[in-house]
């Protein structure tokens, strides 16, 4: 009997294996990380046949470390870093080139030359997306014009395009081509309200259709692992963009319904059901889910490009801290920041200001300041980016939650919850299970096998975790708050127009 669900959750800097039984508590897990490759600056980029055979490898470990086999599974889900984009051989399934990665910014010509005729909104209204190199359709009109013989072998129907989810899929089961709309809602590619792939952003990014994948719900039987593989015969039966993921697994499946996630970057979405809400405040219109033949549901996005990563930046470039889980000693041997702000706009800036022209700035340093203000500088951006998102989310929606549910692997920083907490002035809850977005894709794959019955069952298996209230004085955190947005205005205009 099939007894537990198990999900890929393949992120930005690592891959993941979990398997979950019937409760949603995790039994067993497999983890492994892979290159960032940054051959230039603006570049980040991935190799997909070291991320395809680390799925590979992290599922197996987490069989092994549960003690199950495939016959225990009834289904697999997935859940993926999104507008990471893929571009392969039809027969051979070799990459044409690296996979582009969502924060790279090399296609920052292309948007320029697309906004010149309607400005970074142009496709706002079927896509619900700002134009950005953010998103799949740039970096795919990159690879197109710049990838020796791709524009001629995509026309001629040899090559194929997906996000990470359609690459998984297509390898696991061995050439099914598919995605979901919660990935394909952030292709730029996608007409929002259709929930189809449209010929007007085809043709104006240039992508002939025959390189797309088959649009399907996020819950539904795609396939089943291929003879000879790890799961073989196993459905895949679940997919949803990370963020998604995230808040399916936070159990946000009604209207005015918010999770944020905090990893490599933060991602708060706010859920408006089967309403399409287009954003006047920056923040961008995507799907939430899609469960089988029901309508689509609906959420508002906040995209923040980093923010865990910003502590892996200080480790790794700085030698500021040895692993990052030191952070937040670091940062609690000072009682506040000294001054000190960092706006880490690697990558320009993402909602709500949406400035490819930013750069990271470190500003008001003294010589009072030391290593600790620095490490507290680094967790308060954090929180600072995320209060400007949740300000953006309740301008538009003209409501704020009462609490903000989070997740992800930053909320075991209890000084940053703390702080998120007095500065945002409403409670921060974490879930007693904290693997969210694994969590979110085996509940859509378990629904669409029959392992779950019904969002009602889903609801039931949330529980609280931990809690943080609000203790600072209203006015010191409006203070904190208006040096930072001074802070981000110093980021603006650093790149020159013809130079990126």
């Amino acid at each position: 009997m099939s007894t537990h669900v198990l999900a890929i959750d393949q992120g930005t800097t690592s891959t993941r294996a979990l398997i979950f039984d019937h409760a949603g508590a995790v039994v067993g897990s497999s983890q492994l990380e892979h290159e960032q490759i940054t051959a230039a600056p603006g570049w980040v980029e991935h190799d997909p046949l070291e991320i395809i055979a680390n799925v590979r490898r992290v599922m197996a470990g987490a069989l092994a470390a549960a003690g199950l086999t495939r016959a225990d599974l009834a289904a697999v889900g997935i859940t993926n870093q999104r507008e990471t984009t893929v571009v392969w051989d039809r027969e051979t399934g070799e990459p044409v080139c690296p996979a582009i990665v969502w924060q790279d910014t090399r296609a920052q010509a292309i948007v320029d030359q697309l906004a010149a005729d309607g400005g970074v909104d142009r496709f706002r209204g079927l896509t619900g997306l700002p134009l950005a190199t953010y998103f799949s359709a740039t970096k795919l009109a990159w690879i197109l014009a710049n990838v020796d013989g791709a524009r001629e072998r995509a026309s001629a129907g040899q090559l194929l395009f997906g996000t990470v989810d359609t690459w998984l899929v297509w390898n696991l089961t061995g050439g099914v081509h598919v995605t979901d709309v919660t990935n394909a809602s952030r292709t730029m590619l996608m007409d929002l309200e259709t929930l189809e792939w449209s010929d007007e952003l085809l043709e104006a990014f240039g992508v002939p259709r025959a390189m797309l994948p088959r649009i399907c719900s996020s819950s539904e039987v795609y396939g089943v692992a291929a003879p000879g593989s790890e799961l073989e015969g196993v459905p895949i039966a679940g997919m949803l963009g990370d963020q998604q993921a995230a808040a399916f697994g936070q159990v946000a499946f009604d209207a005015g319904d918010s999770k944020t996630t905090y990893g490599t970057g933060n991602f708060l979405l706010v859920s408006t059901g089967e309403r399409v809400v287009r954003s006047t405040q920056g923040l961008v219109t995507t799907v939430g889910f899609k469960l089988g033949d029901a309508p689509a549901q609906y959420a508002l996005e906040g995209s923040i490009a980093v923010t865990g990563s910003l502590v892996q930046w200080v480790r790794d470039n700085l030698g500021l801290v040895d692993s990052a889980d030191e952070i937040e000693g670091v940062a609690a041997s000072v009682a506040d920041n000294g001054g000190v702000y960092i706006v880490p706009a690697f990558s320009g800036l993402f909602a709500p200001y949406w400035r490819p022209d930013a750069r990271g700035v470190v500003v008001g340093l003294t010589h009072f300041a030391n290593k600790g203000h620095l490490a507290r500088a680094v967790l308060e951006a954090t929180a600072f980016q995320t209060v400007d998102v949740l300000a953006a989310a309740e301008r538009d929606l003209g409501a704020r939650p009462s609490a903000l549910r989070v997740d992800g692997g930053m909320t075991a920083n209890s000084l940053l919850m703390q702080f998120q907490a007095d500065v945002l002035g409403v409670d921060v809850v974490r879930p007693r299970v904290a693997e969210t977005t694994a969590l979110g894709a085996a509940y859509a794959a378990g629904l669409a096998v029959g392992y779950w019955g019904s969002l009602d069952e889903l609801r039931a298996n949330w529980q609280e975790g931990a809690r943080w209230r609000p203790a600072m004085e209203r006015s010191e955190a409006e203070r904190l708050l208006r040096n930072w947005h001074k802070a981000v205005t110093r980021t603006y205009d650093w790149v020159d127009s013809d130079v990126r």
